[in-house]
């Protein structure tokens, strides 16, 4: 069986241009539902996050208007808590790719505070790209990309990629008073910015990075990790 890295967002908030704090942490979804996939196919799951402090879920995210339903809502909270590792995470630093079989980044809001500005998230998401091993990075977590690009042009230039849009930070309300927007910023770090129909399922695979648009995506992420780990 394989070895996963979860590379998760070790942040609460996500400070806006206004200087306000927007609570946040990860998305519910784009950690529960491939970790329940993974762990039940009999892969073992490391969580890994910046100074090793234990995840925040964004609550919103378990809101049942949000995740689909209060029965769905329970599910997810139920597998959170079920989750060993999610209250024992390593530190990002001390995490070497040598040791995993795949790595695999959920989204929230949470990485375009903290993974998109650190050196280890860069580190180790350049080290995966290269070694052949199965990458996926979903919804914001692609901001962790932007983190490749402190030593010039990143790795993933190039590269097909998608991520939460431009289109569904207006949907959300949160556009116009964010400091940057995730679609731009990948977009301007030279990758090929692939894009579906907003809210809807949509990943983009090129080579061995798979990356997912939205919170809907993740599952589909799971699946295509799943064979890929095969």
């Amino acid at each position: 069986m394989a070895k996963l890295l979860f590379v998760m967002t070790g942040t609460a908030y996500w400070t806006l241009k206004d200087g306000t704090r927007y609570a946040t942490g990860y998305w519910a979804e784009e950690f529960a539902v491939p970790y329940k996939a993974l762990t039940a196919a009999g892969h073992e799951v490391v969580v890994a996050t910046p100074r090793g402090v234990v995840p925040t879920v964004d609550m919103m995210s378990l809101r049942p208007e949000m995740a689909g339903s209060a029965e769905i809502a329970l599910d997810l909270e139920a597998i959170i808590r079920s989750a060993e590792e999610m209250r024992r995470p390593i530190q990002l630093s001390d995490a070497r790719l040598e040791d995993y079989d795949a790595v695999y980044f959920p989204g929230g809001h949470g990485p375009m505070e903290d993974l998109c500005v650190d050196a280890d998230a860069g580190r180790l998401l350049t080290a995966a790209l290269a070694s052949g091993k199965p990458l996926a990075v979903v919804c914001h977590a692609p901001a962790a990309m932007l983190a490749t690009r402190m030593h010039g042009m990143s790795p993933f230039a190039g590269y097909k990629v998608t991520a939460f849009t431009n289109e569904e930070e207006e949907a959300v309300g949160l556009a116009p008073r964010a400091r940057w927007l995730l679609e731009d910023e990948l977009r301007g770090l030279g990758v090929e910015f692939m894009r579906g129909e907003k809210w809807k399922p949509y990943t983009v695979v090129d080579r061995t990075l798979y990356t997912g648009q939205n919170p809907a995506s993740a599952a589909v992420l799971a699946e295509r990790l799943l064979k890929a780990l095969v």
